[in-house]
């Protein structure tokens, strides 16, 4: 039998064993919002409204480096723009609800809960409240994105500077894509990426991430088209 409060539970342990990168994440992201020289309420306004660490990361870093506010969350948004496509798949299975839970349930959307609520959603189509399942999952890693968050702050402001600590932001964005380069595709990308922020560093506005983002997106759809001619992919 299906219930609210049972489907809010079953989201809050399904995405547990996924909070395990978030704890240390989270408290990296607190420290080194402290070590770019942002306060700790600056910092910890991040966590509450852009709510999307490696979006949170590229935001302060810019800022820090004199990029304008435009640049900055132009540059964030680039890098959250894999939402888009979450949203897109889950809104099947969310189409009854209201522009309200619907607006609560973009929010709570990170890569964790949905990897963890659109498989339920695919195997529980006959819930009613499955989005509570969303609630569950997306509320747990919120709590725990801005408990860690507030760690972050503390230690970042009793660490010595000359210790510093900027030097995890790469290792940081490092580990994110790790899995990445197991796959030949995925590893072209990253690499074109990343030697187009290099190339276009000194670009006005500080506007490379975003004319790296649009290079790589293009890389990525030539890889697709070749993929298809070559192999005949559909």
């Amino acid at each position: 039998m299906y219930s609210k409060s049972k489907t809010f539970l079953r989201g809050t342990i399904d995405i547990l064993p996924l909070m395990i990168p978030v704890v240390p994440f989270g408290i990296i992201f607190g420290a080194i919002g402290i070590e770019l020289g942002f306060g700790p309420y600056l910092t910890y306004a991040t966590s509450i409204i852009i709510f999307s660490g490696a979006s949170q990361i590229v935001f302060l870093q810019l800022i820090s480096a004199g990029a304008s506010s435009l640049v900055a969350i132009t540059s964030s948004s680039v890098v959250s723009t894999r939402h888009l496509l979450y949203g897109a798949v889950v809104s099947q299975h969310l189409n009854h609800l209201s522009i309200y839970w619907k607006i609560v349930l973009s929010y709570l959307l990170t890569d964790q809960a949905f990897a963890v609520s659109n498989e339920y959603f695919k195997k529980n189509t006959q819930n009613k409240f499955k989005h509570y399942h969303l609630v569950g999952a997306g509320f747990t890693l919120w709590f725990i994105w801005q408990f860690t968050t507030i760690i972050g702050i503390v230690l970042g402001s009793v660490v010595p500077d000359e210790l510093g600590l900027t030097f995890t932001i790469p290792l940081t964005f490092l580990a994110l894509l790790i899995n990445y380069f197991r796959n030949i595709d995925h590893l072209i990308v990253i690499i074109l990426s990343g030697i187009s922020s290099i190339v276009f560093f000194e670009a006005p506005f500080k506007s490379y991430i975003i004319i790296a983002s649009i290079i790589a997106l293009t890389g990525a759809m030539v890889l697709i088209k070749i993929k298809k001619w070559i192999f005949g992919y559909q």
